[in-house]
């Protein structure tokens, strides 16, 4: 008798090349619907849904991971004729085990990994687009403002008395800039994102901006200890962007700071920001927190269909014009360095945040300064 049939528990297995797995985990990068990702030794690619439940989902990100995260390949590839899946049911993440009888220790398992091995030929070309992508963000990244991830967080003696955040707390902390104190407060009670985000509903613009630039810089550094949880910060946002009944006072420019503070681990969330730029009232806050980003990684920017923004160069807003340049600029868009051009002699005056703070500009200033960027070496 098998051990399948015996109800014994079982390591997890590839069903392409019948080798035990590892136990996935979280990948590199955060994205809006994360799920734990392994990899064979035979190539294929694994994800974990340890509810059952949503296989739909495991099984889109499942390809894209396969496609190194390429999603126009991802969508235009075609099972059996591109790609083979397969599951393993009755997996238990927490033991990382296949339990037959669906029980362990009265606890319910209705775990699934997900499998995807793309056939030869469309494996190597998502391994050519990979390869370009990283040389372009490395040839566009020399041009850029590089950021230098913090160094992990050291480890806090875990006999000492943790801190306890409160509103008023952190609200004192976030005006004084005092990141060192609230990384510390994060770090010991996980409510203080909570507290920051509140400080977003403020209706002083220049509060807000300085507020999201002040979650980006803990954020940064958290992230270093505790990534899962500022990535639970950015799936808040988003969802309170998507509520139609409430006002995103902030919250856009707050995913823009901390994406931009720490590209390397949350950059995937990168593609999603262009889903608010069909509402007049954020696409302001959109283009901003692209521009935040582009300073950084702008090969992210590219990665994304961020040519459908080009008409808001001739947007009736001066602000958003001068937005648009700024970001245009940052990722050297030579496609559309005329229609930059023709921004140079636009004196009206702007504000721009940068590092939480108002800088007093002109569109033209910003066009100038973009023109000069596409034009560098």
């Amino acid at each position: 008798m098998s051990s399948k049939e015996s109800g014994e528990t079982l390591k997890p297995w590839c069903p392409f090349c019948g080798m035990d797995v590892g136990r996935p985990t979280e990948a590199a990068q955060r994205k809006m619907t994360e799920f734990p990702v392994g990899r064979c030794d035979c190539g294929a690619i694994y994800v974990c849904d340890a509810t059952g439940h949503n296989i739909g989902a495991a099984m889109v990100e499942c390809l894209v991971y396969a496609c190194n995260d390429e999603w126009d390949l991802a969508w235009e590839l075609m099972p059996e004729d591109d790609y083979l899946t397969g599951r393993v049911e009755d997996y238990d993440d927490v033991t990382h085990q296949v339990v037959p009888k669906r029980n362990l220790d009265g606890r319910a398992v209705r775990g699934v990994l997900y499998f995807v091995r793309l056939h030869k030929e469309v494996a190597e070309i998502a391994e050519r687009f990979r390869e370009k992508q990283e040389a372009l963000a490395r040839q566009e990244g020399a041009a850029a403002k590089t950021v230098t991830p913090p160094a992990p967080e050291p480890r806090r003696d875990p006999k000492r008395r943790k801190m306890r955040a409160s509103k008023q707390q952190v609200r004192e902390l976030a005006a004084k800039e005092e990141i060192d104190v609230l990384v510390d407060l994060c770090l010991d009670d996980g409510r203080t994102l909570r507290f920051l985000q509140r400080l977003l509903y403020d209706p002083v613009e220049a509060s807000r901006y300085h507020t999201a630039w002040i979650m980006g810089q803990v954020a940064a550094r958290v992230s270093a200890r505790e990534p899962g949880q500022v990535a639970d910060l950015l799936h808040r946002l988003f969802e309170a962007c998507a509520d139609s009944a409430a006002t995103p006072w902030g919250m856009i420019e707050a995913i823009g700071s901390i994406v931009a503070a720490r590209p390397d681990i949350f950059g995937a969330f990168t593609r999603h920001l262009l889903g608010f730029m069909g509402d007049r009232s954020t696409q302001e806050a959109v283009i901003w927190s692209l521009g935040e980003i582009a300073a950084v990684r702008p090969d992210l920017i590219r990665k994304t269909p961020f040519y459908s923004t080009f008409h808001f160069l001739g947007h009736d807003s001066p602000t958003m014009r001068g937005l648009m340049a700024r970001l245009l600029g940052r990722i050297k868009a030579k496609e559309a360095a005329f229609q930059v051009m023709g921004l140079q002699g636009d004196q009206t005056p702007i504000t721009i945040y940068e590092q939480g703070r108002p800088v007093e500009t002109t569109v033209g200033e910003q066009a100038t300064r973009a023109v000069e960027l596409i034009n560098s070496d």
